[in-house]
This record gives structure tokens, sequence and C-alpha cells, in this order.
């Protein structure tokens, strides 16, 4: 596996990735974002991909949390963030830690 990156997502969303090096898939529908996972996951070290998408096969990315590599990224559309990627960095850090250091999130009753 060599240092290659890719990113799956809507055309015009992946399209800009290309000009730093990361190999564009763009795809148009669910099912093909996961067979793409699957079939990069062998080849690619980084994997980013769309938020919007990467919701959508959240149980396919889940195989992957606990390897090594491939790294798989959630990262804003054209569109924006739906807030899916961000929620997955705040898990991660919540399971890391065991407290939320970057959100400030307070349970209910505390000031």
């Amino acid at each position: 596996m060599k240092d290659k990156m890719a990113i799956i997502g809507d055309g015009d969303s992946v399209l800009a990735f290309t000009a730093g090096g990361v190999d564009a898939f763009p795809v148009d529908s669910t099912e093909t974002a996961r067979e793409l996972v699957k079939k990069l996951a062998k080849d690619y070290k980084i994997i980013f991909i769309t938020d919007v998408i990467a919701e959508k096969i959240s149980d396919v990315i889940d195989r992957y949390i606990e390897s090594a590599y491939p790294i798989i990224l959630s990262v804003p559309s054209k569109a924006g963030s739906n807030g899916f990627g961000i929620n997955g960095i705040k898990k991660a850090m919540d399971k890391a830690l065991g407290v939320d250091i970057l959100f400030n999130d307070k349970g209910e009753g505390e000031k």
C-alpha cells in the first residue's frame, strides 16, 4: 500500500481535491460508494468521503475504524457540512479521552 489518497463524493465536490494530488472518484449512488470504499481500502492509506455519502454508508466505514489503514475521513461537500464529520470526531474524542475537550458540551445541570 503506497501513500495514496482518494476522495469519494459527488463530481463537483471531489474535483478540487485533484489539485492536491488526491485521486477523485465521483459517485452517483450509495451502492457505488459502498463498493468503492471496499475496493479502495486495499490500496489507499487515506480515503476522504463527502459527509452526505459518509452518513449513508457509515456501516461500511465503521468496519475500518479499528484498522490502522485506511484512514477514512468525512469532509464537507460543495453544499457545506451536514454535521456528520464533526459528530464523528466528537465521538472518537469522547471514546479516546472519556471527556469532551473540543466542544465543551456540558451535561444537563452543569455550569
